[in-house]
Order: C-alpha cells, then structure tokens, then sequence
C-alpha cells in the first residue's frame, strides 16, 4: 500500500482481508446495568478481548501488510503499551526483529507481554513523545521501519475495521463513544462510520489529565493518570483533521469517574477493561454523555491490558464506596484486653475484621492510651451505624476515617 493511502470505507474493508485470521471480531454485549442506570438501551463492544488485549492489533497487522519487504530489516515504534504489544505480535507472526521504546513508568504488565513476543525493549524518558522520538531516530541509523502508535494512514484504516464490525453487528446504531488518545482508533472508526450513516453521532472520550483534542495544553513531564493507553500530549498530523470533520463531539471524565467504570465493568459485566479502554463507560456513568434517545448507543471499551498493581487500591475504593468497607480509628486504654475486648464488639455487631493497625505516632494520645486503626468488611449503611454504635456504647473513642 503507498504512503498515502486514503483513509476511506473501502481502504478499512481492504485492511479487513489483511487481518482475517489473525484479528478476531469481538463481541458486542448489551448491558441492562448501564441501560437501566443511565437510560437508553447501551451495548459494549468489547474490544478487550481481542488479540494483544486490545484493538492496536488491527493497525498494526495492516501497517505490517502495507510494508511490504520494508519489513525485512525489523520494525520500531515508540508506545505506552497496547500499540508495542500489537506490533511485537505483528512483527512475530511476519518473522521480524521487533524493538520497542517505552516511556519511563510504563505498565509493567505491557513491557513484559512485549518481551514474551519476542521484542526487544528499550525504556527512555518520561514521555511517550520522546519514546516515539527515540523510535524514528532507531529507525533512521538501522534501516528498520517505524512504525507510528497511531498518527499513520495504514494504522488508521486497520482501526476503522472495527467500525465495519459496529455496522454488521449493531441494529440501529445511533451513537458510538470512543476512547480518544492520538486519535487512530477514533478517526477510523468515525470515517467508516460516517460514511456509512452521517446520522450516526460519533463521541471522542478523553480524560481530564491529557485532553490535547479538548483545548487542553500538554503539560511537561510524565501523565499520572488511569488511562495511560490514552496519554497522548499532542494530535497527530493525520488524525487531528480527521477528529475534526467526522468526530461530533470531544468531551473529557475524571480519574474517579474511570475508577468507578473499571469496577462496574468487573463486577457488573464480568468484562475486565483497563482505564484508556473504560473511559467510555466513565462518560455515561458520570452524566457527561447521555445515551441517544433515537437507538443504540455504543460503547467501545478498547482495551483490557490492566496493570495488576492498580487492582487493590480499586477494589478497596469500590468496596468503601459501596458501603462494604469500613475504616475506623478506635482510641482504647493500654492495658491487657483492651483490644480484644473492642474486636469482640465489632465481631458480635456483625462485622468481619480484615486489618487493624496499632496507630502511636502523630497522634494526640494520653500517656495510658493507644490508637488502633481497624478496617473492617460490612453490609452497608445500616450495619455501618451499628457497628459504630456497638463501640461507643462500650466505651470507646471512635473517628470513621472512611466509609460512606
């Protein structure tokens, strides 16, 4: 395929044929939670299930296609994750060395998934711009092909398959949100879409810390964010005049708003998506975006290559949230029995223990007492109260440190 490829309907079906048998068409589900928290009738496209763990697998294979013998020499890019993922799979299946160039603080999970497909891994600077730097500077010196994460016209109309998929699978399709980073996957998706119905209402989702396509300046330095797949400074090239002509609306959630999203998904759709990929769903959830009156509303959920570290801290945050978790700080004589004694309370009032924490220093405390901080699993509200309840009726100082 030449350079300048137009990004096009009938170029996405063309790149379709390059990826049978390795892109899979992934299932879309619908979800009566999201339907009946938010109204309208939401199906989820769950792309998190595809190979590599996300939708970069369709740019990547028609980028892979499209470059001939020009991929003798090896292939690089520069990626957060999900586009190194894609590529060290492309590059395996067409018998090709394969270098990466990460950003400093890249999820771990996605570095080591890239070493399994045999790449070889550099990790330079703190932003992905300098990593795609690195990436064209390797490319330049060895003859190897770069491989942009998404500002290519091959990449873009291997996204826009996905969108053929939204077509054939979808009845009265009536608006599609989809997560917003360098603007591949959305600009894709949005031509097939548009061409194929300019009814069609197409919605770009970024989040608050990196929104470049929302008027938003890049900030100097690493992007602490959920959303890393999504943490682009800047649009591209090619995709920003895409974004502007076919994408309807731009709008940007919360880092709680993706968290929440996470969680819903997990618990409610059994659908286990990383933050850039449920940024969607954070929309919906958090009234930014309203379903469509007039048909189905779709969201993409682009991703599921979740970091294992964040996985904890969301699921005591939701637990909290929820009313099932408990934090107290319990102040109590130092004396034998004291602590036994308030545990017997907590346990008789129905809460089962799960940590507790002797809490001495930074604390005012008389010289014949101690602090003891207590996490505890509950019901919810109403057994919160008598938990509570039980301590100070016993006797005890007791300060929620959170709940609901």
């Amino acid at each position: 395929m030449p350079t300048n490829l137009p990004i096009t309907t009938s170029s996405s079906v063309a790149a379709r044929a390059a990826g049978r048998g390795i892109v899979k068409h992934t299932p879309v589900t619908e979800s009566a939670s999201l339907s009946e928290r938010c109204g309208g009738k939401i199906v989820l496209k769950a792309e998190n299930l595809q190979r590599t763990g996300s939708f970069k697998i369709r740019g990547a294979i028609n980028k892979m296609v499209s470059l001939g013998d020009g991929a003798d020499n090896g292939v690089t890019a520069g990626s957060a994750g999900n586009h190194a993922q894609a590529l060290a799979f492309a590059a395996r299946h067409r018998g090709v060395p394969c270098e990466i160039f990460f950003p400093s603080g890249a999820s771990l999970a996605k570095i080591n998934a890239c070493r399994e497909y045999g790449a070889t891994i550099i990790e330079c600077g703190d932003t992905l711009d300098i990593a795609v730097s690195q990436a064209q500077e390797r490319a330049r010196t060895t003859g190897m092909a770069f491989c942009h994460p998404y500002d290519d016209a091959s990449v873009i109309v291997g996204q826009g398959t996905l969108g053929l998929e939204l077509i054939e699978d979808i009845a009265n399709l009536s608006c599609v949100l989809v997560p917003l980073g360098g603007g591949g996957l959305t600009g894709g998706v949005a031509v097939v879409l548009k061409e194929h119905n300019p009814n069609i209402q197409v919605i770009g989702v970024q989040v608050s810390a990196c929104a470049p396509y929302a008027g938003r300046p890049a900030v100097d330095g690493p992007i602490a964010t959920l959303a890393d797949g999504i943490a682009v400074k800047n649009p591209g090239k090619i995709t920003r005049p895409l974004i502007e002509r076919y994408v309807d609306d731009i709008v940007v959630v919360q880092e709680d708003d993706i968290a929440d999203a996470m969680m819903i998904l997990l618990e409610r759709a059994k659908l286990y998506v990383e933050g850039g990929g449920a940024v969607g769903v954070a929309a919906l959830l958090s009234g930014v975006v309203k379903p469509s009156d007039l048909g189905t509303t779709c969201v993409v959920l682009s991703g599921g290559n979740v970091d294992l570290g964040i996985v904890p801290g969301l699921i005591r945050r939701h637990e909290t949230d929820a009313g099932r978790r408990l934090i107290l700080f319990v102040r109590i004589a130092d004396r034998p029995g004291g602590l036994a004694r308030l545990l017997t309370l907590f346990a008789e009032a129905g809460a089962n223990l799960i940590e507790v924490e002797h809490v001495r220093d930074g604390v005012d405390l008389h010289v014949r007492e101690t602090g003891v901080q207590v996490v505890l699993e509950i019901r919810g509200p109403e057994q919160e109260a008598k938990v509570i309840a039980a301590a100070k009726n016993g006797g005890y100082e007791v300060q929620k440190i959170s709940g609901r």
